[in-house]
């Protein structure tokens, strides 16, 4: 957006109680459409920072544009100046397991005492019932809501290849704060807003579940699915690449045949149609694929673009760093990784006035701001000093 212009929620300010995925997307929507993101860690600092693995890149994807202040959660003073920033919040958000926020004095009855225009967003397994006493992860709902299923092989359920729900998750978190803020506009009075990733994956399979509504027959896992295109598929080409080809109507069908010399095949009664060519998939899946088969992905991809087709290379999540396409429209900022080495991390997949929300903030260091937080809600240098001395805070 042009810096004249402010951020949509540049007057909100959010305290975060939050770890891993799910409640830091949240946060991390609401920091980069510019709300002031205070997150609060314990003394040894948020967890994710120290993941390795697939985890490893966690905390510099989720955590830009937030502050962080560290406080001893244990203790009464570390609760202390918790509820003194939270009285100055707008919304608070955390995704700890159920009883942990209420057992710190931190859940939303309590809060909403000290704060009655408090939005207060908490992200967990499951919504309130028979199953919310079970501890949730994102593989977790994945295979009991029917994703694992439709991902993987007919007897060979597999997660979904990103952390679906706990991203989903987050962003309905922060969708239901956004409402919650337009309700406090009309009614004077903050709410709960809970999201869940059981509830969010059961969102996702909707579709495969109004399959079954509409026809009467179990969706079948996506690769052996019957698919609604009857080109729709990966072909293996030449020197054995990959690459995602489609034509999905009659007129890209048509025009594909032409493209390629196919004219015999567009001229074939059973292929008239796209459903047609759904039926008739078994005996022209392999005359497509054999004749496609001495072309490069280079080629192919040049000819589906010239004739305006649908087409993918099959890219591994590194190249996307070299992408030409997210490099030339701003898709890809600087970033500070754990350990001080600067990447670039993808941006919100949206414009605001033709720009993508940027980075204002570095994923903070541990603590980096408790010291000026601490100041804004009344603690003086001596008393902040007393704090620090006994490891009930950490930072400047």
């Amino acid at each position: 957006m042009p810096e004249s212009q402010p951020l949509p929620y540049a007057d909100v300010r959010v305290v975060e109680f939050t770890h891993m995925v799910m409640g830091p997307t949240c946060g991390l929507l609401l920091a980069d459409l510019g709300a002031e993101v205070i997150k609060v860690e314990p003394i040894e600092g948020d967890s994710t920072r120290r993941l390795l693995g697939s985890g490893s890149g966690f905390f510099p994807t989720f955590n830009r544009n937030k502050k962080s202040i560290a406080l001893d959660l244990k203790t009464r003073e570390g609760v202390e100046a918790a509820l003194r920033l939270v009285a100055t919040a707008d919304i608070v958000s955390e995704n700890f397991k159920p009883g942990t926020m209420k057992k710190l004095g931190l859940d939303y009855d309590s809060l909403k005492q000290l704060n009655p225009r408090l939005i207060y967003v908490s992200h967990k397994g499951f919504l309130p019932g028979p199953y919310d006493h079970r501890t949730a992860l994102d593989e977790v709902v994945q295979m009991m809501g029917g994703l694992a299923y439709m991902t993987g092989r007919a007897g060979d359920p597999l997660r979904a290849g990103t952390s679906v729900n706990d991203i989903m998750g987050g962003m309905f978190g922060a969708i239901g704060a956004m409402a919650a803020l337009r309700q406090r506009e009309l009614t004077g009075k903050g709410c709960e807003v809970q999201s869940a990733l059981f509830e969010n994956n059961v969102f996702l399979v909707a579709q495969h579940m109004m399959q079954f509504a509409a026809t009467g027959k179990a969706a079948d896992p996506m690769p052996s699915r019957i698919s609604a295109w009857a080109v729709y598929d990966v072909f293996t080409v030449k020197d054995g690449e990959q690459i995602f080809l489609a034509a999905v109507s009659d007129k890209q069908w048509a025009i594909f045949c032409r493209a390629f010399g196919l004219e015999e095949m567009l001229a074939d009664p059973r292929l008239k149609t796209n459903n047609d060519r759904v039926l008739a998939r078994d005996w022209m899946m392999p005359i497509l694929r054999s004749h496609l088969a001495g072309y490069s992905a280079a080629e192919l991809s040049a000819l589906f673009e010239q004739n305006e087709l649908p087409f993918a290379p099959i890219t591994k999540p590194q190249q996307l760093f070299d992408d030409p396409h997210l490099n030339a429209t701003g898709g890809l900022a600087p970033v500070r990784m754990n350990d001080g080495h600067m990447a670039k991390v993808p941006l919100m997949p949206f414009t605001l006035d033709g720009e993508r929300p940027g980075i204002r903030l570095q994923p903070p260091r541990v603590g980096e701001h408790t010291g000026e937080l601490l100041k804004e809600v009344g603690y003086g240098d001596e008393e902040i000093a007393a704090l620090k001395t006994r490891n009930i805070i950490l930072g400047d």
